[in-house]
């Protein structure tokens, strides 16, 4: 089934520039943010609001244990720190673009996006969220199993064309929006960054939380593990190369290589964030050849990273 909703996301999202962001809770309770209308516009239904709900709140950076076994806040204080000036150094650059990253499911965009939206100032935004949303249904495997991937696909990229026209989010995609060409004439309105993450730390998390929520892996029988690993490796072979059309690829086995790590899973979603500003930054300046930054606002950019 074709889907003919037209999604007009108002200008009205909380947090577009000046001091009326309404932030995600980084340490309370479940928040509840209304961005602003979702008109869904199909022939044989009449426009219906809908609000999109408030992510849930960040984890906080925890203290990390050392080889003795004490807890010290060192490690998350320098790592908090880190991240800030990194994002700072980022916004610089960014003038306004929204941030869409893509990815596996299970990647951790969502979770990795909630971190940089909050130190950026962005809005956050998880693209899965907004289709439920729109089409009035709890969840992704719902919609599969109603209507149709085709039909989930239709109103994705309807999501994704509406955030391109706004400024100053941080977007999580579904992990196959990246396979039609059309999503990435919208995500290339702002900067796209891979999280690549290996196949096997893929299926251990996922076979951990269960795969009843995400439709292309869910399987009636069988070792979790095994089932999930042998999808993803097939869904990795279609949309590698798709993956790779992302301005910024960020390899976690390249993070955890660089820390001393022999496993990602001991990376944080902080050490996440803060390769990804990173390499933003770089891909950022490497591009703006055409576009110099003026000896006035590098100097100001520069007093200001000083001061942190």
């Amino acid at each position: 089934m074709e889907a003919g909703v037209g999604l007009a996301l108002q200008s009205r999202a909380a947090g577009f520039g000046g001091s009326d962001r309404r932030r995600s809770a980084l340490y309370g309770g479940e928040g509840r943010a209304r961005i602003g209308s979702l008109r869904v516009a199909e022939p044989a239904v009449a426009k219906a609001a809908v609000w999109a709900r408030g992510s849930k709140p960040v984890a906080p950076l925890r203290a990390k244990k050392s080889s003795g076994g004490h807890e010290t806040l060192h490690n998350s204080v320098d790592e908090a720190l880190l991240l800030k000036r990194k994002s700072e150094e980022v916004l610089f650059y960014l003038n306004g673009r929204c941030i869409y990253l893509v990815g596996m499911m299970g990647s951790g965009k969502s979770t990795v996006g909630k971190i940089m939206s909050e130190v950026l100032g962005y809005s956050f935004f998880d693209s899965d969220k907004l289709v439920e949303q729109a089409v009035g249904m709890p969840s992704v495997a719902q919609i599969f199993k109603v209507h149709s991937e085709a039909f989930f696909r239709d109103n994705e990229s309807s999501v994704l064309r509406d955030l391109s026209s706004m400024k100053r989010l941080v977007v999580a995609t579904g992990g196959g929006a990246v396979i039609r060409p059309v999503n990435w004439k919208y995500m290339k309105k702002g900067l796209s960054v891979w999280l690549d993450v290996p196949l096997d730390a893929l299926a251990r998390r996922i076979a951990k939380v269960g795969t009843a929520s995400r439709p292309l892996l869910d399987q009636p029988s069988g070792d979790p593990y095994t089932m999930a690993f042998s999808k993803l490796s097939m869904l990795a072979e279609q949309r590698g190369d798709a993956y790779a059309n992302a301005d910024v690829r960020v390899s976690l086995e390249e993070i955890a290589s660089k820390q001393g790590h022999d496993d990602v899973s001991k990376l944080t979603p902080t050490d996440i964030a803060i390769e990804s500003f990173h390499k933003i930054e770089n891909f950022v300046i490497e591009h703006t050849v055409d576009n110099p930054v003026g000896d006035s606002q590098a100097d100001s950019r520069a007093q200001r990273i000083q001061t942190l």
